[in-house]
């Protein structure tokens, strides 16, 4: 039979420094990670954008546009209807889709509308994605918006 082995302060000692340098070092590699990885800011000055928030967004809601956007087949396909349900030829349309979490996927599709609905093509892999849209009334209204878009697995 082999002799217990005493714990001593020694011991106590390494086990909480171990301890600590881990809980620190991850600590330390989360924030990295968060900083390295956060896309910036969506205005360069929030006070001057604020000045004009209430008017743009009742002109914006005066439109009374509803967007939805769904991947299918290589394309990505955004509707925009007016209240009655008809769709929008808008005057110009621009989007950057992407991830909510980094910007290494950004990409800016080229819509098209086809009498319907806009529609671009592209590669999107699965899980979450943002649209950010800007599109412009034929009165020069603009419309922004951040439209979902949930990419299932596809299956084989």
């Amino acid at each position: 039979m082999t002799p217990a082995r005493q714990l001593t302060g020694r011991h106590v000692a390494i086990m909480f420094v171990s301890a600590f340098t881990v809980i620190i070092g991850v600590n330390l590699l989360l924030a990295y990670s968060a900083v390295k990885t956060f896309p910036g800011l969506e205005v360069k000055n929030s006070y001057v954008a604020s000045q004009h928030f209430d008017r743009d967004r009742e002109a914006q809601t005066g439109l009374g546009w509803s967007v939805s956007a769904q991947a299918r087949g290589g394309e990505v396909i955004l509707s925009i209807t007016d209240k009655n349900g008809d769709p929008v030829d808008v005057a110009s349309l621009e989007a950057t889709l992407g991830r909510a979490t980094h910007v290494r996927d950004d990409q800016s599709p080229e819509f098209v509308f086809d009498g319907r609905n806009y529609v671009a093509s592209t590669t999107l892999a699965e899980g979450n994605w943002n649209l950010r849209m800007i599109a412009q009334a034929k009165d020069g209204t603009a419309f922004r918006q951040r439209v979902l878009l949930n990419v299932p697995r596809e299956r084989k």
